[in-house]
């Protein structure tokens, strides 16, 4: 392919990260409900911190320094009043043990006491992670989390938890459910550990991104307007105190924006890397046998060690530019909070604060500060992410077998198979068929043979359309497939592939795959028409014994004998076996040859074979060569052929002369 289906560029424009950003929010539609609810309860959550202050302010103004009730610099809020006047009359020890019972409460409810971030407990849980992307990036599949603690927080914790894990689930269904649609030659130029990794770890950037949206620009501006209302209603005589913590957010916007960029081409880097990594497990583990065989584990070992460092080297870039850009805003906020405190002190100096009011001021002031840079920061928060959604979207917007517009629903085939005047080429340009046509009917058996890379293959893929061709028709009872939904007529088609392709489950599931609500009796059947049943019943628990990956436990040729009896007990009019009797001993192979002449009956069969065992009773034989059909005919016509292609590749195989 000359265009790489997962190919994307590093340099993601302001422009382009937006429009993805923006198209990830609508990914919520499902989920809407449930993210209003997390919503009012973050924004539930900044109330009962307008509090939490004042039982420290009371303890030190009244208690420590003896400032009587009612004689205090700064008046008390609202919510406050009722608590003050019942403390009217208490001594300093009354006062003291009703504002720790106070700060009891609150402990439970919020799990948080004092001013300060040491004092207060957040609720957030989150599985070990390294410093890489992929562990990372699991984090935020099972994120959980409250700004508050105590039962609360509690609530509002299982509350996101579930709901990060139920989006991050659905999405990453999805993008499998799309992979399972990409055409078969999809993944031909791709390392299918790249499509892992986006699937697992690309997917929770629409998780992440979704909270962030939703959440920050809502709760950070209430709990800003929230905040600074009390400080001007408190202390408005004090406005450098209320303004310097607004200022957090501009300060750290404009300071972020330049290491917009950056962020994103190296998070788009270390992405690459991790999935590079994760194909380098995929392709060790698949090829563990001809590793081994070939002496290679070694080099299979630097391989991966080389591509594991990338990965982590990128990610540490990723690092290097969010530790600079927090030194530059750390620089500039710096200065904003020296000019508070000193603000602050010479206030409490001149006497127009009381020792008490620091104990309110910080927590407010920084409450409004967070706040601020959670929203200015926003944007270089989304910048990494923006990587890993455009590796989701991307594969989302691949090109997929579709059905084409007012697709008919195929009947099943009743009397015939026509192909007319095929041609296919590669991408590349490299032509695989060339005026191909022929016809097949119920009760024949034709096959295809000729030399490797004849176009066989391609032209068997061509019938349930896992290719398109470029010029020509399939004619199923005289409709074109093309008109056709993909469902309907792969319902038509069971195809055994040269390569065998079991799954990690029983024998009995294996077979069942081709059609789930088969009986016992038509699985039996199809697995002795394949020549299984002899090597199954000699399985530890028959045909309940689990085969492991990929049917390790099993020989090429049992592999094989499955793959066909999943094909025979499909029971689809149109059965086509690429390569089927390679791997079978001469006894099974005439078995199976009786087996699909008797299945030929009720059915058009296709063979596509290079052993002449195999092809010798078909009705028709069609010899390919360099993507066309040279000769077709039965065997002894074919054989009879003095210099014919057909007669010559019998030949080389009966004389053994190469």
């Amino acid at each position: 392919m000359t265009q790489r289906t997962f190919d994307e560029s590093e340099r993601i424009s302001h422009a382009e990260a937006f429009a993805m950003i923006a198209r990830a929010l609508r990914y919520v539609g499902p989920f809407k409900a449930r993210f209003v609810v997390k919503v009012l309860l973050v924004v539930i959550s900044i109330v009962p911190f307008l509090f939490l202050p004042f039982p420290i302010k009371i303890v030190i103004d009244h208690v420590i320094v003896g400032v009587p009730i009612g004689q205090e610099v700064t008046p008390y809020p609202f919510f406050v009043q009722p608590f003050i006047d019942f403390l009217a009359h208490e001594s300093r020890l009354g006062i003291l043990l009703w504002s720790a019972f106070a700060q009891f409460v609150v402990l439970i409810l919020l799990g948080s006491i004092g001013t300060t971030g040491r004092e207060r407990d957040v609720t957030q849980g989150s599985l070990a992670q390294g410093q890489d992307t992929a562990t990372q990036s699991e984090n935020e599949a099972n994120f959980g989390g409250s700004l508050m603690g105590g039962l609360l927080g509690l609530i509002e914790y299982r509350w996101t938890i579930r709901l990060t894990q139920d989006l991050n689930h659905h999405y990453r269904t999805q993008l499998f459910e799309r992979i399972q649609t990409l055409p078969m030659r999809a993944f031909d130029d791709e390392r299918i550990g790249d499509a892992v990794y986006r699937v697992m770890y690309d997917t929770p950037t629409i998780t992440a991104v979704c909270l962030r949206l939703l959440i920050t620009p809502i709760t950070s501006p209430l709990a800003i307007a929230t905040y600074i209302w009390m400080m001007t209603l408190l202390y408005g005589s004090h406005p450098l105190i209320v303004w310097s913590a607004v200022a957090f957010l501009p300060i750290t916007l404009l300071v972020t924006l330049p290491f917009a960029a950056a962020l994103r081409r190296r998070g788009e880097r270390s992405r690459k890397a991790g999935a590079t990594t994760t194909s380098s497990v995929e392709e060790g583990v698949t090829n563990m046998l001809a590793v081994q065989s070939l002496g290679g584990e070694g080099r299979e070992r630097d391989r991966f060690e080389g591509d594991s460092a990338e990965s982590f080297t990128k990610f540490r870039a990723i690092l290097l530019v969010a530790m600079g850009a927090i030194l530059v805003v750390s620089l500039a906020l710096t200065y904003v909070i020296a000019q508070v405190f000193l603000a602050i002190g010479g206030a409490i100096i001149d006497g127009t604060l009381s020792v008490g009011d620091l104990a309110v001021l910080l927590p407010y002031f920084f409450t409004i500060a967070l706040s601020s840079l959670s929203l200015g920061e926003l944007w270089i928060q989304l910048q990494e992410k923006t990587a890993g959604l455009n590796r989701v979207f991307f594969l989302m917007d691949a090109p997929s077998d579709t059905d084409p517009p007012n697709a008919i629903v195929l009947p099943p085939l009743r009397e015939r198979l026509v192909v007319e005047s095929i041609d296919y080429a590669y991408t590349e340009g490299v032509s695989a068929l060339r005026n191909v046509s022929f016809e097949t009917r119920v009760g024949q058996v034709t096959a295809f043979a000729g030399p490797a890379g004849a176009g066989k293959s391609t032209l068997a893929y061509l019938i349930p359309a896992f290719i398109q061709a470029q010029a020509g028709r399939v004619l199923i009872d005289g409709t074109d497939i093309a008109t056709a939904t993909r469902e309907s007529l792969r319902a038509q088609v069971a195809f055994v592939f040269q390569e065998t392709v079991l799954f990690d489950a029983t024998v009995e599931e294996n077979i069942r795959m081709g059609r789930p609500d088969a009986t016992e009796l038509e699985i039996r059947r199809a697995a002795e028409a394949a020549g299984a049943t002899e090597f199954i019943t000699r399985l530890p628990n028959g045909y309940q014994t689990q085969l492991g990956r990929a049917g390790g436990k099993l020989s090429v040729g049992q592999r094989q004998r499955l793959s066909i009896a999943r094909a025979l007990v499909r029971d689809a009019p149109i059965l086509i076996l690429d390569e089927p009797t390679s791997a079978l001993d001469p006894e099974t192979e005439q078995r199976l040859v009786h087996s699909l002449r008797e299945a030929s009956r009720t059915r058009v069969v296709i063979v596509i074979a290079h052993r002449l065992s195999t092809i010798r009773e078909a009705d028709q034989i069609l010899f390919l060569q360099d993507g066309m059909i040279v000769e077709r005919g039965n065997h002894i016509d074919l054989i009879r052929r003095p210099d014919g292609a057909y007669r010559h590749f019998v030949e080389l195989q009966t004389s053994g002369v190469g």
